[in-house]
């Protein structure tokens, strides 16, 4: 196996739901592609690497300044503040078209139930600037954690880290899915359904 193509397996064998034959297998098909299409790809990862991290809220951006677009955005309430996990859970959540408040990347809550220093950090960051620029107390911010054992225990930290900080602490609501069966729903979400009816 020629030295590129295992260094590139080290390199990408680390991603999410990438392994060694994952790794392996997208070698050998960039490999097969035209020359100018790879170079195409080599350009984009390089072009990835100049992204910027807003200091405000850690999402991505390639603005000149050092925040990004939803944070620029004098149109969205500052005063409500998401928490999410990913970068992908606010593309979501945006793609609705409801959320008119801004964001705040936790980062990918780990299943200890500990917050690891990465998230002190950012939840540090996230106290700061809650106490510099709305006056020590937000109107709301909702934890939009998965709801899971996993994500309702990860939720109760970042609640009782916060609580002071807010006047309003909310969960997405839970319960059946548009388009799904009562039949086929489990306890969980039935009874989350029954709580959060309107």
């Amino acid at each position: 196996m020629p030295a590129a193509v295992k260094k590139f397996i080290e390199a990408f064998s680390n991603l999410p739901s990438i392994g060694p034959r994952q790794a392996t297998r997208l070698a050998y098909h960039l490999v097969a592609l035209p020359r100018a299409e790879m170079i195409e790809i080599a350009k984009s990862l390089v072009e990835l690497a100049k992204t910027k991290r807003c200091k405000k809220c850690f999402f991505l951006h390639d603005n000149l300044g050092e925040q990004c677009y939803f944070c620029e955005d004098a149109s969205r309430d500052k005063d409500i503040i998401m928490i999410i996990e990913r970068e992908t859970d606010l593309m979501t959540i945006e793609k609705t078209g409801e959320y008119r408040g801004v964001y705040f990347i936790i980062g990918e809550m780990k299943k200890s139930g500990v917050l690891d220093p990465d998230k002190k950090i950012r939840l540090n960051i996230l106290k700061e600037k809650i106490t510099q620029e709305l006056g020590g107390v937000a109107r709301e911010i909702i934890l939009a954690i998965a709801p899971t054992a996993y994500g309702d225990f990860n939720a109760n930290l970042l609640r009782m880290e916060l609580e002071p900080l807010t006047r309003k602490i909310t969960r997405l609501g839970r319960g059946i899915p548009t388009g799904g069966e009562i039949e086929f729903a489990d306890e969980v979400t039935l009874i989350c359904a029954m709580k959060n009816r309107g």
